[in-house]
This record gives structure tokens, sequence and C-alpha cells, in this order.
């Protein structure tokens, strides 16, 4: 088994790292994500090339991209992912992860987009309670910052809030690992990483319905 894992840069793909780790000790060889060429920053997180790459070297893991244009269309996105997946055949990967939770059409679209390419859709944490599993992350150590935040579920004022604080703050409705994309976030330590990362949150930016925070290292 040789696993390539979809990388955010947020809490569920790095937590799901760390479940992969403690089941399948040395498979995980490599994180894939997906980066808006136009701006050189991960897609929906909107977190800089420069604190994804700093992960990933805390991870210990080598990086793979996904380049997409914005607007990004479907059939962009699924043109780069076959790229990847045929390059991902050919160094040897058997699985792909993924950190969903509990979306089920989010779940069958991956397994369709992986059929019959020969990797195997792995998704580690499905069906986990997400309220025990974000106080789990937490008290495990991982720490975050809500880089996104849609303002149709959650005050502007939560981007750029540690996700052990923001946890106690969500309204009602509002699932505590933000898997109807009422939030994203970016992992700045946990036990997934072999150092905390140094970063600051930087400007706040809003776009349409969603407010981003800068992170920027320091």
């Amino acid at each position: 088994m040789k696993i390539l894992l979809s990388w955010s840069t947020g809490k569920d793909s790095a937590w799901t790292l760390h479940v992969l780790r403690s089941r399948h000790p040395g498979a995980v060889a490599g994180l894939l994500t997906s980066v808006n060429t136009s701006v050189d920053r991960v897609s929906m997180h909107g977190v800089r090339l420069e604190i994804l790459r700093a992960q990933a070297a805390a991870a210990g893991l080598p990086l793979r991209t996904i380049p997409l244009p914005d607007p990004c269309t479907n059939e962009d996105y699924e043109r780069q992912l076959a790229i990847a997946v045929a390059a991902a055949l050919e160094e040897g990967f058997t699985h792909v992860a993924f950190g969903d939770l509990f979306l089920e059409d989010v779940r069958r679209y991956r397994e369709d987009r992986l059929a019959g390419t020969g990797l195997t859709p792995m998704f580690p944490l499905w069906g986990m309670p997400t309220a025990a599993l974000a106080r789990e992350m937490v008290d495990e150590g991982v720490r975050a910052v809500l880089t996104c935040v849609d303002t149709q579920a959650l005050p502007r004022e939560f981007a750029g809030r540690e996700f052990a604080s923001a946890l106690a703050l969500l309204p009602p409705g509002v699932d505590p690992c933000g898997e109807r994309g009422e939030f994203h976030t970016c992992v700045t330590a946990g036990p997934m990483f072999s150092h905390a990362l140094d970063v600051s949150p930087g400007v706040i930016v809003e776009r349409d319905r969603f407010v981003f925070c800068d992170l920027v290292g320091v």
C-alpha cells in the first residue's frame, strides 16, 4: 500500500494523516493539494504556498500540486486531476486518502472520478461524530486558524480565530468541523508535524460571501 493524501492545509486532512500513520505506518508517501494558479494560494482555504510547503516539510512528505485556473470549471478540475492520477500511478501509488466526514455526494464524486483508474479511494474519518472528532483534535494538540469563513453561516469575525477557541462560539447548526463549508482552516501544529509552524494572522479580505484571513510566516 502506497497512499497519496489529499491535503487541503486544514485540520481534517491533517488528522487523516495522523490516523493513517497509526493504522498503516509508512504507507503515506505524499500530499496532493489543489492550487489556484492566479493567486498562488491553496484553493478555497486561501493559504500561501510558502505555508503549504512548510506544512509538507513539517509532515516529512513530498508535496504534489494540482494547478487550477481561476475561474475553474468542473472540466478544468477533472482534466488536471486526471494528470495527477496518471503521475501518481507512475510513481507506484495504490490509494488516495481523503478527509471527508459525512457528505455522501462529495464521497460519491471522488469515488466516481477514481473508478477504474487503479487508485483506490480511502476515507479514514468517515462517519466519525464531528463534535467528538473536533474535541479529540484539540485535545491531541492540533492547532489551526480559521482562514476562510462563509458569512452565510458565521460572522466575519471568526476569520483568523484559533480553531480551539472558535469551537465554543459556533452558532447552532454549524458543524463543529465545518464539513458543510461553513469554515476552512490551516493547521499550524499537531501530532502529524515534527514541529509547529511559525505563522501569524495578516490582513482580512472579503470576497463575495467569503472572508479570508491571510497567514504569513514570521
